[in-house]
């Protein structure tokens, strides 16, 4: 088995490795442990490459506590609350801030304007009124003021928010976990997951049938497949880390179905893509029952 190894939009996995420090398992067994890897969805016709009912506030809850960690959450109140609920946490260490609107974060290139893009950074400190972060998609002690991180933090734009302005700061290991324990007391979670990702396929094959948006198929090709296709193949490596061979196979090939699909969507082979994306149902099927064993 080849693992891949490269850049890819973890963010919250890369932000939570950060916040975790030398205990840190390897990204892909974190992106593992959160379930992402074990499904796929249609929400509001967008297609995504992870769990029916999944999103990654869920992820990070189970792989936090799978890890052996705990951490406060807090959320809610004015953008005045939250950037001094900030400011006191950041007195105690970094905190994970999210999720935020990607196209609000005004020192990324092109950011103008809500775009319901979620992301997750890692504040570092506030000096005066501006923010110093990590943020791991490619900007490492970026500034930002206060203000302006409040506003693509009030995260209008994801649906699956909560609420404004979370936060999980106060990082402690409450107890030692090995990583191969904590892989195999998130498999039947997994297999979980996994229930009704055949007929999740088979509505993205017929949304793709139909004729897709410009702006789902924008989301496709600079996010869904590629984060999809990478999360199955950090899956198979901590799926043979634990022995579980038959599983990682299936993932392997799960993967490369979904990598293969970037090439037919961006060359608008419409009537492959779907083709393709219908050889990911039984797959599904397959590696349920493969992480039931």
């Amino acid at each position: 088995m080849h693992p891949y190894i490269g850049s890819g939009p973890y963010c919250y996995s890369n932000s939570l490795a950060m916040l975790l420090g030398e205990h840190a398992p390897p990204v892909g067994v974190i992106e593992t442990l959160t379930g992402a890897p074990f499904g796929a969805q249609v929400e509001r016709e967008q297609p995504y490459f992870d769990p029916v009912g999944w999103h990654p506030e869920i992820g990070l809850d189970a792989a936090i506590d799978l890890l052996g960690w705990r951490c406060a959450r807090r959320k809610g109140g004015s953008a005045a609350d939250a950037v001094d609920r900030l400011r006191a946490a950041l007195e105690h260490g970094p905190v994970l801030v999210g999720p935020l609107d990607m196209g609000l974060l005004s020192y990324r290139p092109g950011s103008r304007a809500a775009i319901g893009a979620d992301h997750y950074v890692v504040a570092l400190a506030m000096e005066a009124d501006v923010v110093v972060l990590h943020d791991p998609q490619g900007h490492p002690y970026a500034t930002l003021p206060a203000a302006d991180l409040a506003v693509a933090w009030r995260a209008d734009e994801i649906a699956y928010a909560d609420g404004p302005f979370v936060m999980r700061s106060e990082f402690v290991r409450a107890r030692a976990v090995s990583i191969e324990a904590a892989l195999e007391k998130a498999l039947p979670k997994a297999v979980r997951w996994l229930t009704g990702a055949a007929d999740s396929a088979e509505r993205i094959a017929e949304l793709v049938d139909a004729g897709l948006p410009p702006h789902v198929r924008d989301l496709l090709e600079a996010f869904g497949i590629r984060v999809g296709a990478r999360r199955l193949a950090d899956a198979a490596v901590s799926l043979s880390s634990v022995g579980r061979h038959r599983a990682a196979t299936i993932a392997v090939e799960q993967s490369r179905i979904v990598g293969s699909l970037q090439y037919s969507l961006v060359t608008g082979n419409d009537a492959e893509l779907a083709a393709r994306i219908r050889c990911l149902a039984p797959g599904y099927e397959h590696l349920r029952s493969a992480l039931a064993e």
